[in-house]
């Protein structure tokens, strides 16, 4: 094991986001299906049973190969993905919560969210510091290529306070009433904040980048769905303001939530699709030209999923039907999505390919000059 572990990035946190997400998205469903609750259960176990066995990896390969983890760190490419062992820890603990809670019973579902969420915040903000502070201390960037280092990558440490913003409210009501609820409520409202602006600051860079750079590098194209992270969470996270928020903070400000799921979420959400749709399309066009499997293709998952619940928010606070079919339509996008992703990823283990040392860039044949007489 040992071994196989050397070459296990951060990245690899993302397979358990995606599962978790399916398990949560899918308890909001507006569908009567019968088991369909057991089944969102057994994802939120596996995603539990992935949790515990990349974290003892993930602690192996900083033991015994520190030097390739450092270079993990360094790597501008890689460092943002420390951002989803925070959103891991936290939506393994948010599930506990949504669906856990009928297997392990409520009091353990909140203390292992209790602890998943205070440990997840921590690394979260620390990752939203630090890998900036790496990327502009020393991830020197060729001033000449600024532009097309620019990727999607970029959000997953800004996106993780948000993650906690919206799976902080499970815990509220579980809290003693007073000032340690709003407390907690206002520093979700606070996280929200801060992962907001960031992403508003970060966003224009991103389509800066696809408009005067081209199309990403085809293994890099799925990176394009991260976007839909900021903004399905924060449009969850309004909604699970709006939801805890009465008892909680004092009026008018409850209300005000409310207002804000509306306000702020409906556009969010339009914009979502259009970039759904926008992504969707650069992938046909990446897929067409050899794209392959890479893990990469888990951002098909959890930011799609974050949609998932946005949209269950919006159909609950305005009734509209047509919010019940997006979530619908949604969340078979996540299944479908997770059920490739997750073949592939199986397959690669399997293999032995997806741990294998990346492979040396091949190297180009120097030009030969003919000479004429």
């Amino acid at each position: 094991m040992v071994t196989a572990v050397r070459h296990l990035g951060p990245n690899w946190y993302a397979p358990v986001m995606g599962t978790a997400i399916v398990a949560t998205a899918g308890a909001g469903l507006p569908l009567g299906i019968p088991g369909l609750r057991t089944v969102c259960t057994v994802f939120w176990a596996l995603a539990l049973a992935m949790l515990i066995s990349l974290l003892i990896a993930r602690a192996a390969h900083w033991t015994h190969h520190r030097d390739q983890a450092r270079a993990h760190l360094m790597d501008p490419a890689t460092a943002p993905f420390y951002g989803c062992l925070s959103m891991a820890l936290l939506a393994v603990g948010g599930g506990a919560l949504v669906v856990g809670r009928d297997w392990i019973g409520t009091p353990a579902a909140v203390a292992l969210d209790a602890v998943l969420f205070t440990v997840g915040t921590l690394i979260g903000l620390t990752a939203a510091v630090v890998v900036p502070y790496l990327m502009i201390v020393h991830h020197r960037a060729d001033t000449s290529q600024v532009t097309s280092q620019v990727t999607p990558v970029w959000i997953l440490p800004l996106v993780a306070p948000m993650v906690s913003a919206a799976l902080g409210p499970l815990l509220v009501p579980h809290l003693p009433a007073g000032a340690s609820r709003e407390t907690l409520l206002l520093a979700c409202f606070a996280l929200f904040g801060l992962s907001l602006l960031a992403t508003l600051v970060t966003l224009p860079m991103i389509f800066a980048r696809l408009v005067t750079g081209g199309p990403l590098p085809l293994t890099l194209t799925p990176a394009l769905f991260l976007v839909l992270g900021p903004l399905g969470q924060s449009t969850t996270a309004v909604d699970k303001f709006a939801v805890t928020a009465p008892g909680v903070v004092p009026a008018p400000y409850d209300q005000g939530f409310v207002v804000l799921v509306v306000l702020y979420g409906v556009p969010v959400m339009g914009f979502a699709l259009f970039w759904l749709a926008l992504a969707g399309a650069m992938v046909v066009r990446a897929h067409r030209r050899g794209m392959r499997f890479t893990m990469t293709w888990w951002a098909f998952t959890f930011p799609v999923g974050t949609c998932v619940t946005g949209a269950e928010g919006l159909a609950r606070h305005t009734g509209l039907v047509v919010y019940d079919g997006l979530t619908v339509a949604l969340y078979a996008l996540l299944l479908a999505a997770w059920t490739v992703a997750a073949a592939h990823t199986a397959r690669g283990l399997l293999s032995g390919r997806l741990l294998a040392a990346p492979r040396p860039a091949r190297a180009v044949p120097a030009p030969t000059t003919v000479r004429t007489t």
